[in-house]
């Protein structure tokens, strides 16, 4: 087949999107700033390109045949995807663009989102599009461009910039505070330790760390998801150790109470990281620029 019978110029594939759009050669022909005969004769050039008949005619009417229908939706959102990528590169010399940012769903909600205000105040030209992601995955198939993750080194294969360490803290509600009182890991006898499932033997690092063996502690429920440990352990279920930065708002409200100070880090620190391949795109730059200007940031490269 010839390739150009495959990939039709865009000046006829605009006609006849529009006209499909409008259903109507004349309003089709407003819209591109062309004649109503001129797009007519275009969307004829087209389906004789084809040799496929898009449009049924009645009179001064149009209606899309079902094989047009079908390449009105191909054809609609590839159009899209050229403009949103001519868009890209105009604004490009800018710093401005968009790109799609995989972050663990609690560091977004409790770490991140009460801080992007800032950003967009000062960068209203670039445009993240959030994705939630937990554990690892392809970027390039899941058509990520950067990630914010945590791990226990820098992520691999990926340019790497450390955001913050992993301090975690016993944290425990009021109320279950004020039926079983804590002054140290030993009064920790008999409550629930809940956890979450990507560190699963948490619990015994930080006893073995407090230097205390309890006898009558149960490790409770696990967790998927961090937002759902911290929300379990503010209902008064038990107790849990979880990253200081994802609690700050509720260790200030009061709805959780560190019971007594023992500093703690997991050996796991966040990232945020890119393939090297897009260590320039200027939405990128931008992004990281302002990431590592927060507080408790500090720069690490592979």
């Amino acid at each position: 087949m010839n390739p150009r019978t495959l990939t039709p110029s865009i000046s006829l594939l605009l006609a006849f999107e529009a006209s499909a759009r409008h259903q109507s050669y004349t309003r089709a022909a407003e819209e591109l700033l062309l004649t109503q005969s001129a797009i007519s004769r275009q969307v004829q050039a087209l389906e004789d390109l084809l040799a496929v008949k898009l449009f049924l005619r009645t009179g001064r009417r149009i209606e899309l045949t079902d094989a047009g229908k079908i390449y009105m939706r191909e054809i609609s959102y590839a159009i899209s995807l050229i403009q949103n990528a001519t868009l890209q590169a105009i604004i490009y010399r800018s710093g401005g663009g968009n790109f799609n940012l995989a972050v663990l769903p609690t560091f977004s909600a409790h770490w991140l989102m009460p801080k992007l205000h800032l950003f967009y105040a000062t960068n209203p030209n670039v445009i993240i599009h959030m994705h939630s992601k937990i554990g690892s995955f392809d970027l390039e198939a899941s058509g990520i461009d950067a990630v914010i993750g945590v791990s226990n080194k820098e992520l691999p294969n990926l340019i790497s910039h450390h955001l913050l360490d992993e301090e975690l803290v016993l944290v425990i509600s009021p109320i279950l505070l004020k039926q079983h009182p804590i002054h140290s890991a030993v009064d920790l006898d008999g409550l629930l330790l809940l956890r979450v499932a990507s560190q699963p033997n948490i619990w015994a690092k930080w006893l073995k760390a407090c230097h205390v063996n309890l006898r009558n502690s149960y490790l409770g429920p696990t967790f998927e998801l961090t937002s759902h440990l911290i929300q379990a352990i503010t209902t008064g279920i038990g107790v849990g150790l979880v990253p200081r930065c994802l609690v700050e708002d509720e260790i200030q409200n009061g709805k959780l109470i560190i019971p007594f100070s023992f500093p703690y880090y997991s050996g796991r620190s966040y990232y945020f990281a890119y393939p090297v391949h897009k260590a320039h795109l200027p939405a990128i730059v931008t992004f990281r620029n302002w990431l590592l200007t927060l507080d408790h940031v500090n720069t690490k490269e592979n």
